[in-house]
């Protein structure tokens, strides 16, 4: 079955395979205990656990936790991804701190030999340049720089997609996927944006994925955080959206966004695709058909690929 706790709830994850072929998944928890859902963000942690088959997990001991204050990260940590360099194994995470009541976000890494072990650089990585990104003030309700994508380009060089926002146009235009790059993990250059505007108020979560030589960037968004515009193109919905470009590094044309796995209702959120049995996805359930939270991890299913964009089996 689906990964599922009895006393958590788990929300955004990140997957990667280890040398053996075994799954691991990292994920946002937060306890059951809290009664009210919508204070999981301020109460989170990162859980880990195994599979061979990305349907049955076996749940390990949890791997992070916000940092004793006073830290960047002793707010929050939430969404990363991890790469492995030069044998090690590389997190990458967000966090916020309580010296700024969790508005301003960045991007810091922990690193660990076994992936069930690990140790937190004490400074952040990454943070938004006011050159190409919104800063905290400038029009949203927090600075966003969150939900770093790892990943070793065809350059050589590492590159990070990141949540972000551009510094120009209207409120909902200005979601973009944020970039920066690295040689060693450790010094970072951000760099402009590899999406343009196209009328969603963030992408969430993203992550791009090579299929039959074309990349796609999936991200997710609420329906309330879509444009007029978009929402119109795309038919509205909260979940996960998707678009195409022949580089990793696009650029991608976010007003081309296309759904992927998108409801009123926003059943589910936050897919992730990894390879295994051709391209699998898992997405975390978010919503019960009576409008209640779900918290739980959905089944993989596969990624078509149509030829003129990708569908979910």
């Amino acid at each position: 079955m689906a990964l599922a706790l009895d006393d958590k709830w788990i929300w955004d994850f990140w997957l990667v395979t280890d040398h053996s072929g075994m799954f691991h998944i990292f994920y946002l928890q937060a306890p059951k205990s809290l009664g009210n859902p919508d204070l999981r963000h301020w109460n989170v942690s990162i859980g880990h656990a195994v599979s061979t088959d990305l349907t049955n997990w076996t749940v390990k001991p949890d791997v992070l936790a916000p940092s004793p204050q006073p830290a960047w990260d002793d707010k929050s940590t939430w969404t990363g991804s991890v790469v492995r360099h030069d044998g090690r194994w590389y997190m990458f995470y967000t966090g916020t701190s309580h010296a700024e009541e969790g508005l301003v976000q960045r991007v810091g890494m922990a690193w660990s030999d076994d992936l069930d072990h690990w140790e937190k650089h004490p400074d952040p990585l990454i943070e938004a340049d006011s050159r190409w990104y919104e800063r905290l003030g400038d029009m949203w309700f927090d600075e966003a720089w969150r939900d770093p994508w790892v990943f070793l380009g065809a350059d050589g060089y590492y590159h990070a997609l990141i949540t972000a926002r551009s510094n120009t146009g209207e409120k909902l235009d200005r979601g973009c996927v944020g970039h920066a790059r690295s040689e060693d993990l450790f010094n970072w250059e951000v760099c402009e944006p590899i999406s343009t505007p196209g009328g969603f108020g963030q992408l969430e979560v993203p992550q791009v994925h090579e299929i039959d030589d074309r990349h796609f960037l999936i991200f997710c968004c609420d329906d309330h955080l879509l444009s007029d515009v978009q929402r119109q193109k795309s038919g509205g919905g909260t979940g996960t959206f998707y678009m195409s470009a022949d580089d990793a590094l696009g650029p991608f044309a976010v007003a081309g966004s296309r759904p992927l796995e998108v409801d009123m209702a926003g059943s589910a959120y936050a897919g992730r695709m990894i390879a295994g049995d051709g391209v699998q996805y898992l997405s975390w359930l978010r919503n019960g058909p009576d409008g209640a939270f779900v918290g739980e991890l959905s089944d993989p299913r596969k990624v078509l690929h149509t030829g003129e964009g990708i569908e979910l089996s």
